[in-house]
């Protein structure tokens, strides 16, 4: 069964384009097959990184123009999709699938859906998730990102007793997604540089290029770690 994985956080600034790219990167270094779609229009920073390799969607609430992400329904028919989602784009992606009843055409097209919920820890982020969660019920599988890169804290999650009650129920896997150095982060961001090309970047010296292939294997082993 192919996977539409949707990289979400809902709010801006949790980190969630990091993580799409290092899932991007994962996929490209496995040899694995996939589709990357860039939905944000106001700023494709994955597309702008991944220039040749995403194609463009667009998840919007005006119907006269909803069919323009059914794209991305038609591509995972056929691979693995990666769509990289807009901040405040749950209203448009959920009007879309249930409009359509793709949770239902998924399953007769041997199409599921994945919604990795990058979370930087601060009450509005857990509350956005907890949002997407209940809002599909048990209908669509969550898997919750802790970016350590936003906080490097997550007592007050595992002690939030309604939200752990709510991720045993529907049933979530929880990832820690580590915390990349700030200096290379920066740097490839400001380049717009694959990780690919980040560890032979010249600026790099062997410590920098080895921080980059830490951050990559502790991420791996993250998305390994869940089975999907």
């Amino acid at each position: 069964m192919a996977i539409i994985h949707l990289g979400d956080g809902e709010k801006g600034g949790v980190g969630k384009s990091l993580v799409v790219r290092t899932k991007i990167q994962y996929h490209l270094d496995k040899k694995k097959p996939f589709v990357a779609v860039e939905t944000d229009r106001s700023n494709p920073d994955v597309a702008g990184v991944y220039k040749g390799l995403c194609q463009y969607a667009v998840l919007t609430e005006n119907e006269k123009h909803a069919d323009r992400a059914d794209r991305i329904f038609e591509m995972a028919i056929e691979n693995p999709v990666i769509v990289n989602l807009a901040a405040q784009s749950h209203r448009a992606v959920f009007d879309w699938i249930e409009r359509n009843q793709l949770l239902d055409l998924g399953s007769e097209h041997g199409v599921s859906f994945c919604k990795w919920f990058v979370c930087s820890g601060g009450y509005d982020s857990l509350n956005l998730f907890t949002q997407s969660l209940t809002s599909y019920d048990s209908r669509m599988r969550h898997i919750l990102v802790r970016n350590w890169g936003m906080c490097d804290d997550w007592e007050h999650v595992d002690g939030d007793e309604q939200l752990q009650k709510l991720i045993k129920k529907y049933k979530v896997k929880v990832i820690d997604f580590p915390k990349f150095a700030y200096r290379e982060r920066n740097i490839i961001d400001r380049s717009r540089l694959t990780f690919a090309e980040a560890v032979q970047y010249k600026e790099f010296g062997v410590i920098s290029k080895q921080r980059v292939a830490n951050f990559l294997k502790a991420a791996y082993a993250a998305f390994d770690s869940v089975g999907v």
